[in-house]
């Protein structure tokens, strides 16, 4: 695992890591097809785009629907910050200046395959970690610890999914 910062103000961050053995371009087929990754989470639970988009675009907008044992559901707008194909697919969640996280994928070429990275940063605009945070304040580190820990969990398991899918018959 890995991640850094403690408390919700230091930006924490999570990733996951794998090596497909699939090219780049096969590889970004998925990552950036958003109405995909509610099949591979445990959390999303639908995807759309918004304002007639049908794929990633700098500035194109989705909604995705998540859904919490403790957290409970919500409903948060996103917005491509990156988007360079077969290379970088990232967004920014409510505002894309301040945004409430920020999700990167990154695809790089090696050994005749794709390492992807799949990465998140929490903040700097509150979001449903910082309204927890609120609920315990004296318990702040150890609720981003366990919030960061089921990022890590989860983003291990969809790149594993992404990993599986890329490796099988071309879609």
């Amino acid at each position: 695992m890995e991640w850094t910062g403690a408390r919700y103000a230091d930006g924490p961050t999570a990733e996951a890591r794998i090596w497909i053995d699939a090219r780049p371009e096969r590889v970004w087929e998925l990552v950036s097809d958003v109405t995909l990754m509610p099949g591979l989470s445990t959390e999303l639970r639908s995807v759309s785009w918004l304002d007639g988009a049908t794929g990633p675009a700098v500035g194109a907008r989705f909604t995705g629907r998540s859904r919490h044992p403790t957290m409970g559901e919500w409903e948060a707008t996103s917005y491509v910050v990156e988007c360079r194909p077969a290379e970088v697919f990232a967004w920014a969640v409510e505002d894309p200046e301040h945004p409430a996280a920020t999700w990167r994928f990154t695809l790089e070429p090696r050994d005749g395959g794709t390492e992807l990275t799949e990465w998140v940063r929490v903040g700097p605009a509150p979001s449903g970690l910082s309204r927890a945070i609120a609920l315990m304040p004296d318990k702040e580190q150890s609720v981003v610890f366990v919030r960061m820990r089921e990022f890590e969990r989860n983003m291990t398991a969809t790149v594993a999914a992404l990993k599986e899918r890329a490796e099988g018959a071309p879609s």
